[in-house]
């Protein structure tokens, strides 16, 4: 199976304010294949927000690089990291981030835009998405009338609209009750299983990791493999 992104030697350190440093991940290799799901695992503080925050090249490491298909995502410049971002990632984050003034289609939109692509054929993508979300009667609602569930499935259809084959998410079902979580984490992990995306997920749900092909926990900087 084809390898998409990995991580090399990989250390993430942080001052603790007391002029010494705060070791979040330690020499860390990780690759992650094309198709595959995986969760990542641990007690709240442990880094797993950062390693998405690497994998996606929101942050740097301390040391170590990150390849996306053999490339290295920190020796892009900044335009290219930023073309790369807008094609190959999508990111849905525990708090959902939809615009207040626009609707659940044109927030989806949006991402196709900002890549040039034609409005109509936008608005078709993003409106098919949404259907599949379950929201074929929200398209035109802004998120001030949608209910915490049906944002988060706005914010999931927004972050798959240009097919991005890398999909990462940050406790995407966090602030949700637990019903309307499942709901939600079982239509993020199905669509990616059926579009081939590589989804890397952090969460504390059991539920949500049982449904991932692969589980890691990440405990003391250092990542081992779950036996499902």
């Amino acid at each position: 199976m084809t390898e998409l992104i990995r991580l090399t030697d990989v250390s993430k350190v942080f001052p603790d304010g007391s002029g010494k440093e705060l070791i979040i991940l330690s020499d860390v290799n990780l690759s992650f294949k094309l198709g595959e799901s995986y969760c990542v695992v641990g007690r709240s503080g442990s880094g797993k927000s950062t390693l998405l925050h690497l994998l996606g090249g929101l942050d740097h490491p301390s040391t170590g690089d990150v390849f996306f298909e053999d490339t290295s995502i920190f020796k892009m410049t900044a335009d290219e990291l930023a073309n790369w971002r807008a094609e190959s990632l999508g990111f849905v984050f525990q708090a959902h981030h939809l615009l207040p003034d626009f609707t659940a289609l044109e927030n989806t939109t949006i991402p196709q835009l900002i890549l040039g692509k034609p409005n109509g054929p936008a608005r078709e993508r993003a409106a098919e998405l949404l259907v599949r979300l379950g929201l074929e009667n929200r398209l035109h609602h802004r998120p001030s009338t949608l209910s915490g569930g049906e944002q988060q499935r706005v914010a999931i259809a927004r972050a798959l609209i240009n097919q991005p084959q890398l999909v990462l998410a940050d406790e995407p079902t966090g602030n949700l009750d637990p019903k309307t979580g499942q709901t939600v984490a079982d239509l993020l992990a199905e669509i990616c299983k059926e579009e081939q995306r590589t989804l890397i997920l952090v969460t504390h749900s059991p539920d949500l990791a049982s449904q991932m092909n692969h589980q890691l926990r990440l405990k003391n900087s250092q990542f081992s493999l779950l036996e499902k």
